[in-house]
């Protein structure tokens, strides 16, 4: 219970700050609305075809991330309050909080992508279940990466131009069945499921890799 209370206590902080300043979530609804309308206007009257469209979504995805995400563990050390945390919990608390926190914004970031792509760029949709369960696998797997990658980049004082470097080949694994899943659950109905679950297998596997990687690295990372 002590444990859950410390990692608890690192995503009611963040919550609480992010509410109060607004700087991830107005930057991310900025960028994906942004990100929405460009495309838009590039397709001009033309309907893109449903790989398009389901590689275009996670593109938007993946930016998103990596302009919203990375504030993770800067913010901490341009507040000066890292210190404090390594003193009074331990890393594996603080890595948790970080991550619940990024995968509960990630999952609205996917969720208002998806539906704007969904409004904006009409294609069609046989099998919602399996696009849902590419959509969340692909947040989860994405803020794992991310909330690491942020940790190291912002003991590196470059988080700006170093997070999109570093992520790119991490995320390609599980962006590869994103893609293909997103692309399936539009075209294919019957036995969709089936058909999905190499790619889900595949997805919830890596985003449990990921995860479970973070925690045991994080402590290299965090600590000085």
């Amino acid at each position: 219970m002590a444990w859950l209370s410390g990692a608890w206590a690192v995503v009611a902080n963040d919550a609480r700050l992010e509410l109060r300043t607004r700087v991830a979530l107005s930057g991310l609804g900025l960028f994906v609305a942004a990100s929405l309308v460009l495309v838009r206007v590039a397709l001009g009257r033309g309907a893109p075809t449903v790989p398009i469209a389901a590689a275009l979504l996670w593109i938007v995805v993946v930016f998103a991330a990596a302009v919203g995400l990375g504030r993770a563990f800067v913010a901490e050390e341009e507040r000066g309050t890292s210190l404090l945390l390594q003193l009074h919990l331990r890393p594996s608390q603080v890595f948790a909080g970080k991550l619940a926190f990024n995968a509960a914004l990630m999952t609205g970031v996917v969720a208002l992508a998806a539906l704007g792509f969904r409004i904006l760029v009409p294609v069609p949709l046989a099998a919602p279940g399996v696009w849902a369960a590419g959509l969340g696998l692909g947040a989860v797997g994405i803020a794992a990466a991310t909330t690491l990658l942020s940790a190291l980049v912002a003991r590196a004082r470059a988080a700006g131009p170093l997070l999109p470097v570093l992520a790119f080949p991490v995320l390609v694994p599980i962006l590869i069945p994103a893609v293909a899943l997103t692309e399936l659950a539009s075209g294919q109905a019957d036995g969709a499921w089936a058909a999905a679950r190499d790619d889900l297998v595949l997805m919830a596997s890596y985003a449990g890799l990921l995860v479970s990687a973070s925690f045991l690295l994080f402590d290299y990372v965090w600590r000085d």
